[in-house]
Order: C-alpha cells, then structure tokens, then sequence
C-alpha cells in the first residue's frame, strides 16, 4: 500500500462478478429456466459478487436471482443491490415507462409501475422489498441508484440532493448499525460519484459504461484517483460498454452512432492486427486500475459465463497494449494490464 492508497472499503470475492440487469428481460423475453441456469451456471464457474436492482424488469431480476440463490450458503457470496426505486402493485404500460435517455429497455418486464424514491423512507422501503424478492436476510451494499443526468435531465442536481439528504443518510446509519457493509451510487455517469466523494462518505460506486475501453478519460481525470487515495472501490458496470466492444450494436443501452461505431473499429483493427479479441482486451483494461475491484458483464445465457471468465484470463501480447496508447486509443495516464 502506497500513501496515496487507502485500505478498500468494500472488496468483491471475485474479480468478475454477475449483473443481473439481462435477467430483468432486458430486450427480450429470456425464459425462466434459461435465466435460472445462467445465476446457476455463474456459480458452478465460481462467480460469487451478483449485483442487482428493482429497476431490472420491475423487480424481476431480484426475483430470478433470489430464487436462483437461495439454496446456497448465504455468507459464501457478496450481494449488492439499489435503492431509489420503488415497484408497486399498480400496474403500466412496459413502452411506454419513463427511463430517461434510456426508453424501452425493459419493455419485456414485469407490468408494475416503477416510481421514484430517492428518501429516507423510500429508502427502508426499498430495502424490505428486496430483501423479500431476493430471499435473503442480508444485502452486503447497496447503490442509490441513477440520481444522474440521463434519467433526471436538467432536474437531476436537484434529485440528486434529495438522495443526499435522505437515501444517503438512511445507507450511512444502516452501515454504523452493522446493517450492511457499504453504500454508494449506482450511475452511468461520473459527476455524481465526485459529488458524492465531496458531500458524503461513500464506500464504492458501481459506475457502468464510464471506465471502459472505449471511454474512461473522465473517470480518470478526477474520480478514479480520488476513489483510489480514499479506499473507494469502483465496480466497473457494462465493461463492453451496452454490447458494442462485444459485437453488439448497443453503445449506452442504445443504437450506438457512427461516431461511436467508428472509433469501435479503430479498436477492432488494432485487436485483429495483434490477434486479440476485443472483449478480452475491453474487460482486462477495466480491470487494470487499482481502484477497480470487480468488473459486473451482464449474462442471459449459461454459456456466456464462461466466455466472459475465460475473456478475463486470456493471454494479450504486450505490444497490443503499447500499440493502443501509442496510437492514441487509450487515455496517457491510465493504467494497462502489462
């Protein structure tokens, strides 16, 4: 440990964990039993950090994962999931539920209305809810999520202040009662998480889509040192940032632009000069940073498990990595898995 390096606040028992959004029915209807096999599949491979959030499906994936989960020992598995949403009993139409700049995303499901909550008392709330969808006694973390600008628009300072005073000092008094282990935000953007840094006394973040391959100069400006010289430790969310460093044509959960297409195909020619899959090098570099403790790709299938633990460990030339910063695809100051 450096003097610049703070002991971890919160730590992952696996270096890749399990995001549970895709079982929420994220742009399909997954079956049930394919869902359950993916968790099951997940822990026959060793994976013991899952992440979830009512958000996924209107509760479903806590559902899913709850159900999955519940025959195995419960202090042999961290378990993460947010606050800030409610699910209700009413029921909405899933097209046209409002999610910001990311519309549609879980039109497949449950029908219940999802509803803001970013209080003390919404807070207790969400946590009783999920504890009963996920069949557990215990959350380990939990992340306030999405008090940010892609779901908020120009309100979203302001709801974010409203998590501040409330969800944030509900999570800190659940961590001095021993309640849960940590709390911080769950975002897919990095403003807030400096905010949070500069008001409260958050334990990690689950920052998705913004320290990946293809974007993460931001995070490295400010909140990436900043969580490193605190012990803050950053979950890196949608390494393949939405599917498109893994073949997919999402970028931020939806169609990702030319721009962003072109700059993936820099990438891409780069990775087949040097005989490397792209996915590999994507989830190696979110790895890399020592304020990163695990990386969360999202599965809806028992096969991909296996694909995203072998991607982890697949052997890079060192040249890649030298070819990438020389050319200008990766930020100068951060760090490479060599």
């Amino acid at each position: 440990m450096t003097s610049t390096t703070a002991p971890r606040r919160i730590s992952a028992p696996t270096a890749i964990g399990f995001g549970t959004a895709p079982l929420g029915n994220m742009y399909r209807n997954i079956p049930e039993q394919e869902a359950l096999e993916t968790v099951d599949s997940a822990w026959q491979q060793g994976i013991r950090y899952f992440d979830a959030a009512p958000l996924y499906g209107a509760g479903l994936a806590e559902m899913r994962l709850g159900e999955a989960l519940q025959h195995h020992p419960r202090n042999e598995y961290v378990l993460t999931t947010k606050v800030g949403r409610l699910v209700l009993d009413e029921l909405e139409d899933t097209t046209t539920r409002d999610l910001g700049e990311k519309g549609g995303l879980f039109e497949f499901g449950r029908p219940n209305k999802i509803v803001y909550d970013y209080t003390a008392d919404g807070t207790m709330r969400g946590i009783e809810a999920s504890l009963k969808r996920l069949k557990t006694d215990r959350i380990d973390h939990v992340f306030i999520h999405d008090p940010a600008v892609d779901f908020h628009g120009d309100r979203w300072k302001e709801v974010f202040q409203v998590a501040m005073d409330g969800a944030a000092k509900a999570l800190t008094r659940l961590r001095e009662q021993g309640v849960i282990k940590g709390w911080g935000l769950g975002v897919n953007r990095v403003e807030p998480c400096e905010m949070a840094l500069e008001q409260s006394d958050p334990d990690g973040f689950l920052l998705a889509g913004r320290y990946t391959l293809l974007d993460h100069a931001d995070a490295l400006r400010k909140l990436m040192p900043a969580s490193l010289e605190r012990g803050v430790g950053i979950v890196v969310g949608g390494p393949y940032n939405s599917g498109v460093l893994a073949g997919g044509a999402h970028y931020e959960y939806q169609e990702a632009t030319p721009e962003v297409l072109a700059r993936v195909e820099r990438l891409r020619e780069l990775c087949a000069e040097h005989r490397v899959d792209i996915r590999a090098a994507a989830l190696q570099f979110s790895l890399a940073h020592p304020a990163v403790i695990a990386a969360i790709p999202g599965a809806s299938r028992p096969e991909r498990i296996a694909e995203n633990l072998a991607l982890a460990k697949a052997p890079i030339p060192a040249g890649f990595w030298s070819a990438l910063r020389e050319q200008g695809l990766v930020s100068a100051d951060a760090p490479l898995p060599v």
